[in-house]
């Protein structure tokens, strides 16, 4: 490494912070948000959220020690900076690469990291969890919970605060206020905290009106009791943090979250309070490095891009699957006054910016809250509305629960939009989509679909429009080529397609973004001589009961493509299927394994999985060649 971070390459652990002079600090500070600027735009990552939290870090690295004290980083992504405070700088060339660094805290890789996050809102909890066993434990140590704002809005950590009130825990939770999640944030607790940091008058208030009332002569009990009341009265008009306060923490804040000083005063004074308490600190995201200051959505996650203009390094012509997605819902809503959208905090990772500009009345944002937008989305199609929630797959699976009991009993037309199905590379296994058609299968009235390509999921959408149930369509990251000229047949109910048929030897079931492979091991094969057909199934449920039945009675073997975790998957469906119908064809699935894969390179993590084209023509030359048929099924 050149010698141009000055001050940060004297630190190679949190002790070392601890011995600079408050001017090196704060020179530290700016040598921490130049090496992430490098860094990220190198290797990608999540860049506005660490600028902004750069002096927090520090400060709490500074009062506590983190081998026996332990913070725990909301969702993760913002505890690079914690990452470089404790002896991992070096590492930050892998960061979310192929055996690399990991994006978000995680146990196996350091000391100072004490609980696995990925996800929103959780951070509270785990904390209380963690005070919890430190008391019965009868240890002596601090535990803190670092929560942004956006991540604040979900449900489970208001569960959290108000278990942690009541239970008299002693732990310190940190609210890093920046006025954003991924996007703009929304709801009446971001207005709340925006009261709060335009308040003129802070906590000073309520320790002097404590001290006034406290002083008051005991000249009888209900003179005593109009004096609580005042003060209850007064502090309500005045005091900043009043729902905190009321759900058990001691409020302290709002605190400058870039003032290095103050905020070790406030972390350390926070120490000699007994029980839970709530620190609100104000930050800027992206701050220090004007482009993300300007647009922190924007720089939110980045892929590698280019300093000067904060453009990524590497451009394409081509539209994401998500850009398709609002793009057909925009012009369906052109002529379907009932399609309204919802997201949960992420209108441009979901592609509904646009929809949002176009339709602002038919356009919801819930915050980070997975469950409710389920049930939201239930109440409106209980109304006749057609709404289509567009989430990330992995954010899916906290709403189970809503979408089995309020959507799916109730068969009510609302229409999941499941993004980044797959595994989506470099985040890691918090993040793949890789569980969506196991959950959501064994659920009554659900239809489920899988996009092969761009057209095929606008033609999905519109079978969504029309059809009168639940829906859920997966598709996976990344872009796709979309054949404008090319005319969109209608999506029948539960009709797949033959992609190719050039022979009777091998039946290949290809599922969504599978189905690329899919055609070039046919034409792989064919050159081998063994011919091979291709099934696009489109549905997942229901299956093409007679396409496949008449293919797989056909054909010598049958493989199963799927990039979903093998368990539960469509390639069991279809072994089920097979023997329920006395079809006794050797099946095999290529899906993905019983295990949490890492992040990196979704090439190199497909190889790793053996569900790439080389690693799956191999086993099925090899099936033909050395003549193995007669099991019933053949598991890899």
């Amino acid at each position: 490494m050149r010698k141009v971070y000055r001050y940060l390459e004297q630190i190679n652990s949190p002790e070392d912070l601890k011995k600079l002079k408050e001017n090196e600090v704060r020179l530290l500070a700016h040598d921490i948000r130049k090496f992430l600027v490098q860094s990220v735009s190198k290797t990608g990552g999540h860049l506005a959220s660490n600028l902004g939290v750069v002096e927090l870090t520090l400060a709490l690295h500074t009062i506590y020690d983190t081998l026996k004290d332990k913070i725990i980083w909301d969702v993760g992504h913002q505890a690079y900076v914690h990452k470089i405070l404790t002896g991992r700088r070096e590492q930050f060339k892998t960061l979310r690469q192929y055996k690399g660094l990991s994006g978000f805290p995680k146990r196996h890789e350091s000391s100072h990291d004490h609980f696995d996050t990925g996800h929103s809102s959780t951070s509270i909890s785990a904390a209380l969890g963690l005070a919890s066993a430190r008391d019965l434990k009868k240890e002596k140590h601090e535990v803190v919970a670092v929560i942004g704002d956006g991540a604040l809005t979900g449900g489970m950590a208001f569960e959290a605060l108000n278990h942690g009130g009541q239970s008299k825990k002693n732990i310190t939770v940190v609210l890093n206020d920046n006025e954003m999640s991924i996007s703009q944030n929304v709801g009446g607790l971001s207005n709340y905290l925006s009261k709060i940091r335009t308040a003129p008058i802070y906590a000073k208030v309520k320790d002097d009106l404590e001290l006034l009332l406290g002083n008051i002569p005991a000249i009888g009990k209900s003179v005593k009791k109009t004096a609580e009341k005042a003060k209850d009265s007064i502090k309500y008009f005045f005091v900043p943090g009043i729902l905190f306060e009321e759900l058990g923490f001691t409020y302290i804040g709002p605190i400058d979250g870039h003032d290095y000083n103050a905020l070790c005063t406030a972390i350390k004074n926070s120490k000699n309070i007994k029980g839970p308490k709530l620190i609100h600190v104000i930050t800027k995201k992206g701050k220090g490095y004007k482009l993300a200051e300007k647009s922190p959505a924007e720089f939110h996650g980045v892929s590698p891009f280019k300093i000067e203009t904060g453009k990524p390094i590497s451009l394409t012509k081509n539209l994401s699957f998500s850009e398709v997605a609002g793009n057909t819902l925009i012009e369906a809503a052109k002529t379907n006054p009932r399609i309204v959208t919802i997201t949960a905090a992420m209108p441009s990772g979901t592609g509904l910016a646009d929809f949002a500009e176009q339709f602002p009345e038919r356009f919801f944002d819930v915050g980070i809250a997975e469950q409710h937008a389920v049930t939201f989305a239930a109440g409106m199609a209980a109304e006749g509305y057609k709404p289509f929630f567009a989430v990330y797959s992995t954010f899916l699976q906290r709403a189970f629960d809503q979408v089995i009991h309020d959507v799916c009993i109730q068969n009510l037309p609302v229409t999941f939009l499941i993004d980044r199905a797959g595994l989506v590379g470099n985040d890691g296994e918090t993040h793949h989509g890789v569980f969506d058609i196991s959950f959501l299968s064994c659920i009554p009235n659900l239809t489920i679909l899988a996009a092969k390509d761009g057209n095929e999921l606008q033609a999905m959408i519109q079978f969504a429009e029309k059809h009168e149930g639940p829906v859920a369509i997966r598709y996976p990251r990344g872009t796709t080529a979309l054949d404008k000229e090319k005319s969109i047949l209608p999506i029948q109910l539960g009709k797949g397609e033959v992609i190719c048929d050039w022979g009777k030897d091998a039946l290949i079931l290809t599922v969504g973004n599978m189905n690329e492979i899919g055609v070039a091991l046919c034409q792989q094969l064919n050159n081998k001589g063994i011919g091979a057909t291709v099934i696009n199934p489109r549905f997942i449920k229901p299956i093409d009961q007679h396409l496949i039945l008449q293919h797989a009675k056909s054909h010598k073997r049958i493989y199963v493509l799927e990039d979903n975790a093998k368990i539960g998957g469509f390639g069991e469906q279809i072994r089920s299927f097979l023997n329920e119908y006395e079809v006794y064809k050797p099946v095999k699935l290529f899906a993905l394994p019983d295990a949490f894969i890492e992040q990196g390179n979704v090439a190199l993590l497909y190889k790793d999985c053996k569900l790439n084209q080389e690693e799956i023509f191999t086993e099925i030359y090899q099936d033909f060649t050395k003549g193995i048929i007669g099991k019933l099924a053949i598991t890899r």
